[in-house]
């Protein structure tokens, strides 16, 4: 599974809902909907300054990562930011990997 965080960032109608709906229900909605593209919510928080929320899921792929953003931004209640997390041991892996580059100008 990669790990994902997902930005989150309400239009009004989507505040009015949590409004009226409550966090915990969103919170479940997001459970819901990873489970359904084969994965799980590690966590999920309200945020105060800059985004107005975060989650954390555990997905098979970045196409399952991308199919949960759509989906939730084919709504129009949130606009989302997806980041992939990687672990420390994935970045000591990709420091092994021979890369060649050019810097502009070099």
């Amino acid at each position: 599974m990669m790990k994902f965080m997902f930005h989150a960032n309400y239009s009004p109608a989507g505040n009015q809902g949590v409004l009226a709906d409550g966090g915990t229900s969103r919170q479940n909605a997001v459970a819901a909907l990873a489970e359904s593209l084969g994965g799980s919510l590690e966590s999920f928080y309200f945020v105060l300054g800059g985004d107005e929320g975060i989650a954390i899921c555990d997905l098979p792929s970045a196409e399952a990562a991308t199919a949960l953003a759509m989906t939730v931004g084919a709504t129009g209640a949130a606009e989302l930011r997806t980041t992939a997390l990687l672990t420390p041991s994935s970045v000591d892996a990709a420091t092994k990997l021979s890369a060649a580059y050019r810097a502009p100008g070099a």
